[in-house]
């Protein structure tokens, strides 16, 4: 898939923010410091558009971007940089402040298709595992992508997958989709998922 354009909308900080429209959107969570700033500039093979922060809990809104592919079967959609979760210096009034946006966005945005949750592959998170039920809880089946699997040795990969996938509830037949921002393994496997879940 090429990728024609890709250009930041804005940082949304409250619902009437939010693009109107029949555009599709997908929305990309996941906890501080998981690597989704450099997996979406590498997913869409631009250097600077999400950005790279060495301070985890950096993303402070909603931040939208819009995206252009020749490829037709999504060819225009919206990707939605959603705020880190989990970072234990943001403070508590903040939290309280993202939370109803984030919540409001996931649970009743119309033209949310597919939200892609982003986990360390050598990290069983116990906030993961609770995203994923709860976006479950409302309707949505979540992509799980485990990033940073070049950090893993050949001989760890399986078995850290494997814990991975069974610690986060994924042992009913979903798999895990794995990522490398550093060889980009997985990018297009990853295309090829968002493509079809934007499909039905």
């Amino acid at each position: 898939m090429k990728i024609r354009s890709a250009e930041f909308i804005r940082s949304c900080v409250n619902p009437e923010q939010f693009p109107t429209g029949a555009v599709p959107e997908i929305a990309f969570v996941g906890r501080s410091n998981v690597g989704k700033s450099s997996l979406i500039n590498s997913l869409l093979q631009r250097k600077g558009l999400a950005k790279v922060s060495r301070t985890p809990g950096k993303t402070r809104a909603i931040n939208l971007f819009t995206i252009s592919t020749d490829d037709q079967t999504l060819s225009r959609f919206v990707l939605a940089d959603l705020p880190g979760y989990g970072y234990a210096k943001v403070s508590k009034a903040e939290r309280v402040q993202w939370a109803p946006l984030i919540e409001q966005y996931l649970s009743q945005r119309e033209q949310l298709r597919m939200v892609v949750v982003l986990v360390e592959s050598r990290v069983v998170s116990t906030q993961d595992g609770e995203t994923i039920a709860w976006l479950r809880s409302i309707g949505h089946e979540p992509l799980v992508v485990a990033t940073k699997v070049d950090k893993l040795k050949p001989s760890e990969r399986v078995a850290a997958l494997r814990r991975l996938q069974k610690g986060l509830g994924l042992d009913d037949g979903r798999m895990l989709t794995v990522y490398s921002s550093v060889t980009g393994e997985g990018r297009e496997r990853l295309w090829n998922v968002l493509k079809e879940g934007c499909r039905t």
